[in-house]
């Protein structure tokens, strides 16, 4: 009896869709899956959540405001915002403080480039005044003037008032508000149009050479108290002791002494020899 044959050795069974290239890009699409899902996750974990939805929207002041920008000032400043180079810079980050300056003065649009913008008529009323600087406001972080600036005013201190006004005020604006020369061409102008959000949004912002006042250089009622004294005292002034010369200070009340006393007295003299 003859003896069956020996089998040969078994051969490992193979599944045909996990062979060379198939499982190649199976493997590779399955890496890729996993990299997509922990990219997906961390993304989630650390970006906030619906950010576009929690953000309120525009304004209804910071809509017409932007309605006013298509307008009025995009060919300078570009759209959105964003400045034009050689004509106007950008407002991002700018506030509602400088529009309300700049915009509620006349100085904005500005007519011509100088070495510093002068004050004009304004273009715009005190409510579109307001909407522009809401839309621009709404564009970045930025000084804004705050809403109770007259309710601060009504009790704000004048004596403290004036005395913060010689020391940060004056050396510019002259101790009589009238303003003053500065070096290039330009110059510290006038307070006595200057309305009270007016030069809110001046310390605020720091237009041209002006420093800016922030909040942790004056503080709201220390702003206030300087306007009250502006508005109180200065522009109310009705120079009981005379004519005001200006109200640029002593320089002309020399001038003046000079012209008309020395002169005088030079007269006087000449008429009481002439007649000894």
């Amino acid at each position: 009896m003859g003896k069956a044959p020996r089998p040969g050795p078994r051969r490992a069974w193979k599944r045909p869709w996990l062979t060379g290239q198939a499982r190649r890009r199976f493997n590779a699409s399955v890496r890729l899956v996993v990299a997509l899902l922990l990219a997906g996750g961390v993304y989630a974990f650390f970006a906030p959540a619906s950010r576009a939805q929690e953000e309120p929207g525009l304004s209804a002041a910071a809509v017409a405001g932007e309605a006013l920008f298509e307008v009025g000032c995009i060919t300078c400043h570009g759209r959105s915002a964003g400045g034009v180079e050689g004509r106007g810079p950008s407002l991002i980050n700018v506030g509602g403080a400088s529009v309300e300056f700049q915009v509620g003065t006349g100085r904005m649009p500005l007519a011509r480039q100088e070495a510093q913008a002068a004050r004009k008529p304004p273009q715009y009323s005190d409510e579109e005044v307001r909407q522009l600087a809401a839309y621009i406001d709404s564009l970045g972080v930025g000084p804004v003037v705050p809403d109770d600036v007259d309710g601060l005013v009504e009790d704000a201190d004048l004596a403290r008032g004036g005395e913060l006004f010689r020391i940060n005020c004056s050396q510019c604006h002259a101790f009589g508000g009238g303003g003053g020369a500065l070096s290039s061409g330009k110059y510290a102008p006038s307070l006595y149009p200057a309305s009270d959000r007016i030069i809110y949004a001046a310390m605020l912002s720091g237009p041209q050479n002006m420093p800016v006042f922030g909040d942790n250089t004056l503080t709201p009622q220390e702003k206030a108290d300087i306007i009250a004294y502006i508005q109180q005292v200065i522009q109310s002034d009705h120079d009981p002791g005379g004519f005001n010369l200006g109200r640029y200070g002593p320089s002309t009340e020399g001038l003046a002494v000079f012209l008309v006393g020395i002169v005088a007295l030079v007269f006087a003299s000449l008429w009481i020899a002439g007649k000894s």
